[in-house]
């Protein structure tokens, strides 16, 4: 259960993480609000999630579940360049994570 509120959390950052360029600087209400409701939620889900598992590998898993969705979205949503060494860096963070969920 604690792996899958990790992940959902994960989820929820990768939300905020794109929310904060609709935002428009925090200038626009209605994204504003929906970003600040996925900062919370994914705040809250990791917390749930590190009363049993360890707190690097939670706090590691959750960043780069963040990290490699956002990086994905960028390169879906908003015209980020889609390299090589880009698409090959974002494997190594899934490796990573992967390592992580297995020895924990």
């Amino acid at each position: 259960m604690a792996w899958f509120l990790l992940f959902l959390a994960g989820l929820f950052e990768i939300g905020w993480a794109v929310g904060l360029k609709y935002t428009d600087g925090f200038t626009r209400l209605t994204p504003t609000i929906f970003t600040v409701i996925s900062m919370i939620i994914s705040i809250a889900l990791l917390g749930l999630a590190v009363k049993t598992l360890p707190m690097g590998t939670a706090y590691a898993v959750w960043t780069g579940i963040g990290t490699v969705g956002t990086v994905l979205l960028g390169i879906w949503l908003l015209g980020d360049p889609a390299t090589l060494v880009r698409l090959a860096c974002i494997g190594l963070i899934v490796a990573g994570i992967a390592g992580l969920k297995f020895i924990a």
